[in-house]
């Protein structure tokens, strides 16, 4: 029949972009959307997955009856399962046991067996999803790891499918890309492509907090990473297929801003998307806020819809139950805890400065660790251990620059940050950063949080 597609395989792309009208009225730039859910496999990963197959066919490592084992966050599982039932390959999926049950579901509808792990783990420890995931493809006779965060088939099906078909539908009439940073395939494929069309073309990556890609970025050094609740953004740890060199700026965004964005694109703009969508139009929003009375076009990609998360981000009982309505959280938040300690000044060293005048400052203040800052933003951590081993290996070199004693072992907030939350960072890290931006608001220590615990009725 003319008109029809052969299988639902070729149904994958040539998804539509609309403008955001009520959200986004209050800024001077125009914002646009690409709905990547309307993909026959509800996501974006519908590209991803047919790239990194038709790769794998070529090369001749996913041979027919073979099967695909991926770890995923849900999106990635079912385009790979989409195409597996047309293809008439078997699907083993491994995901963090974080993802809503519509996205376990879907790939279970599929036929795909699917295998849950703890999210809270090390991304070495066994439990991991993905030291799981290696481990079943030893173990499974004709297995092809389909591996997005390493595989170069991922960001190239952007390259070739997601950016053309945005530059086409534009007419080239773009300047910002805004995306959320999770596997890195999006972002750095469209990034890419863009660039070399318009080279002053700006993009721009969003990321959760708890995820360690926005330290990274702006200190190069990779803090502690801790459990947050928006799902298919954000990383603890840095997949080969992201190209951190292509992004021009970084927005941080929280659960709380992501999820509630989300249902106000759904009940204000009739766009049905899910949580990751709702991070990257936070995060488009906010960089045109900055922008201020500049007028730039930017077009943000939502990955998926809110179908897969009706029993989270759409449940009024969740929500409020893991403080993402407007209701006061009854421990309150960072930005509370702050105001509770004894005012003075933070106590900081600049990078370059003297172990001698770093040690004075530890002893004159009676703190054990100090944040280092360079150029005004957050450099790192310095604690009296360091010096105190440094000061073993070189004795009387007090002379000597901090610099190469510098760390990262602390976690970074941002004044909205739950109070609840503090307690699992604090059991990967020795001191948790406030940042607004890239302004250092204040340190919190273990002994802050037990005293602001201990005043609270």
């Amino acid at each position: 029949m003319k008109g029809a597609r052969s299988n639902i395989v070729d149904a994958i792309g040539t998804t539509p972009i609309v403008h955001l009208n009520k959200v986004a009225a209050h800024v001077k730039s125009d914002i646009f959307v690409k709905l990547e859910f309307l993909n026959p496999g509800g996501s974006m990963k519908d590209r991803v997955a047919l790239n990194i197959i038709h790769d794998a066919e070529r090369r001749g490592l996913l041979q027919p009856g073979g099967t695909i084992v991926e770890a995923t966050s849900g999106n990635t599982g079912a385009g790979l399962a989409l195409i597996a039932a047309v293809r008439g390959y078997k699907c083993i999926f491994v995901m963090p046991d974080k993802m809503s049950h519509e996205k376990i579901a879907t790939l279970r509808a599929f036929g795909a067996k699917v295998v849950i792990c703890p999210t809270a783990v090390e991304p070495e420890d066994p439990r991991s999803y993905y030291e799981v995931t290696k481990r079943i493809v030893a173990e499974t006779p004709g297995a092809f790891h389909a591996n997005q965060y390493h595989n170069p088939a991922n960001p190239e099906a952007h390259y070739v499918s997601t950016a053309p078909e945005i530059w086409n539908q534009t007419g080239g009439e773009l300047d910002v890309f805004c995306a959320g940073m999770g596997t890195g395939g999006t972002i750095s494929g469209c990034g890419r492509y863009f660039k070399e069309r318009k080279p002053n073309f700006q993009v721009i990556g969003v990321d959760p907090i708890g995820s360690l890609y926005y330290d990274y970025v702006k200190t190069g050094r990779l803090t502690k990473p801790f459990a947050y609740s928006v799902e298919g953004i954000g990383e603890d740890f840095l997949p080969s297929t992201m190209n951190l060199k292509i992004i021009d700026e970084i927005v941080r965004v929280d659960d709380k801003e992501c999820f509630l964005m989300t249902r106000a694109l759904v009940r204000e703009e009739g766009i049905f998307c899910g949580g990751s969508s709702g991070a990257a139009v936070a995060g488009a929003i906010r960089y045109a806020e900055k922008l201020g009375d500049v007028h730039k076009n930017i077009l943000v990609l939502l990955p998926d819809s809110a179908q897969k998360y009706l029993s989270k981000i759409f449940d009024d009982k969740w929500m409020s139950e893991n403080g993402f309505l407007e209701e006061p959280d009854p421990l309150g938040t960072v930005s509370d805890l702050l105001r509770s300690k004894p005012r003075r000044p933070i106590v900081t060293v600049p990078k370059g400065d003297a172990i001698r005048d770093t040690i004075s400052k530890l002893k004159e203040h009676g703190i054990s660790q100090v944040p280092v800052i360079a150029e005004g933003r957050l450099e790192g951590l310095v604690s009296e251990l360091d010096l105190l081993n440094y000061l073993l290996a070189h004795p009387g070199r007090t002379d000597a620059p901090i610099d190469d004693l510098i760390e990262a072992d602390y976690a970074t907030v941002t004044p909205q940050t739950k109070v609840k939350l503090l307690r699992n960072i604090f059991n990967e890290a020795k001191l948790v950063c406030v940042l607004d931006r890239d302004d250092l608001l204040g340190v919190i220590t273990k002994i802050d949080l037990i005293e602001y615990l201990a005043t609270r009725t």
